[in-house]
């Protein structure tokens, strides 16, 4: 543990954001601080799917919004709404995404655009808003939700990889600079997780019939590995608990974490035939689970 960052105390006196928080990752990471009594702001793109948690949790719920991540004034806003209600945040957990699937050669800007907007730029806003006062404070914790696909890339997810490529590269940058300020940062990378985010992903191909089978042998696999959501949320709270840097979460995401780090080669091949099993042909699926909405 860094000597200069203290252990966050997840209870009453924690007032913590959870971004994409509606379903998927998100709601089991908002559920699981809600038990620990942890007051909560949650966001998501999804407003009845929002509410809907809001009223299951309760009174813990001080502020809940409709917030595009990807939006810089609704995020200004939003941050402003929540330092009105509280100085500072305990704990940022951005975790809002999407996913998109296909190469360079198949992938239109406009996804380019969406998946950069939701997935690196929302999490830049959520820093660049709530950071500051939390450095302030001298006290808090930063969860950058990234992936799988933040340390090992995958042929066709382009933008995807990309996207989380960054996350982790920020993530990485923001526990040096933070840690002074008694802020820790961590960044997790989950696998393949029971989420929705291959059925609200975009999959590119040539054909658009090839696209959506490759999405539904995506799915099935997903649903064959029932990973849930709750072991990621588990993580998150450990993660901040013993401010850890780096957390793959499930088994394949360990595994091709330590390979890449070991065996390049051999993690680049054991992708190539994870992709395989999952769509039928040599296309990557994403491996990760977050909501897929922002």
């Amino acid at each position: 543990m860094s000597a200069t960052v203290e252990p966050l105390d997840l209870g009453p006196q924690t007032t913590a954001l959870v971004t994409g928080a509606a379903s998927g990752i998100g709601k089991a990471t908002a559920l699981a601080l809600a038990k620990r009594g942890v007051r909560l702001v949650l966001c998501d793109r999804d407003a009845a799917r929002l509410d809907a948690l809001a009223a299951e949790i309760g009174p813990q719920v001080f502020l809940h919004a409709a917030v595009d991540v990807s939006d810089r004034a609704a995020m200004k806003a939003f941050a402003d709404r929540v330092h009105a209600l509280v100085p500072a945040l305990g704990l940022l957990v951005n975790n809002a995404g999407v996913g998109a699937h296909g190469g360079l050669l198949e992938t239109p800007l406009e996804d380019w655009d969406w998946v950069l907007g939701v997935n690196l730029m929302g999490v830049i806003h959520g820093c660049h808003f709530f950071a500051p006062k939390m450095a302030a404070a001298r006290r808090g914790h930063i969860v950058n939700v990234s992936s799988t696909y933040g340390f090992i890339a995958g042929g066709d997810v382009a933008p995807y990889t990309t996207s989380k490529f960054a996350v982790f590269g920020l993530s990485e940058s923001l526990r040096a600079e933070l840690a002074p300020h008694g802020v820790g940062v961590s960044t997790i990378c989950p696998g393949m997780i029971a989420t929705n985010i291959i059925k609200t992903s975009r999959f590119r191909a040539g054909d658009p019939t090839e696209g959506e089978s490759r999405r539904a042998n995506a799915q099935r696999m997903f649903a064959g590995r029932n990973y849930p959501p709750e072991k990621v949320a588990d993580a998150i709270l450990a993660a901040v608990a013993k401010n850890k840097a780096v957390v793959p979460v499930a088994p394949e995401a360990w595994s091709l974490y330590f390979l890449q780090r070991l065996a390049p080669g051999l993690a680049a091949k054991a992708l190539r035939s994870f992709g395989d099993r999952a769509t039928a042909s040599p296309k990557a699926p994403l491996p990760d689970g977050r909501h897929g909405r922002g």
